[in-house]
C-alpha cells in the first residue's frame, strides 16, 4: 500500500520518531491507526447514549435552562480532575 502525505504531516511524524518512543514511521502510523480504530469503536459503541445527550441539552437550551460560562468552566474542571484521578491511581 502506498501513502502519501502532505510535507507537514511527514515532518510532524518525523519529529515524533526522533523525540519519542516511536522507532520509525510505521510504529508511529500503526499507532496512530489503532488509536482512530479505538476512537471510532468507542463512538459505535456509545453512539445511543451520545445522541441521547445531545437531544437531552438542546431540549434544556429550548427550555433557557442555559449553564453560565464560570459553570460550564467549573463542571469541565470538575471532569478533567475525575479523569486524572482515574488515570493515575494514588
Amino acid at each position: 500500500m502506498t501513502i502519501r502525505l502532505k510535507p507537514q504531516t511527514e515532518a510532524f511524524i518525523a519529529r515524533a520518531v526522533q523525540q519519542g518512543p516511536y522507532k520509525s514511521a510505521d510504529d508511529f502510523v500503526e499507532e496512530a491507526v489503532q488509536q482512530l480504530q479505538n476512537r471510532e469503536e468507542w463512538l459505535a459503541d456509545n453512539r445511543a447514549e451520545i445522541q441521547s445527550s445531545i437531544e437531552e441539552g438542546y431540549a434544556a437550551a429550548e427550555r433557557g435552562e442555559l449553564l453560565s460560562e464560570d459553570e460550564v468552566r467549573e463542571r469541565l474542571e470538575q471532569k478533567k480532575q475525575a479523569w486524572r484521578n482515574r488515570q493515575s491511581p494514588v
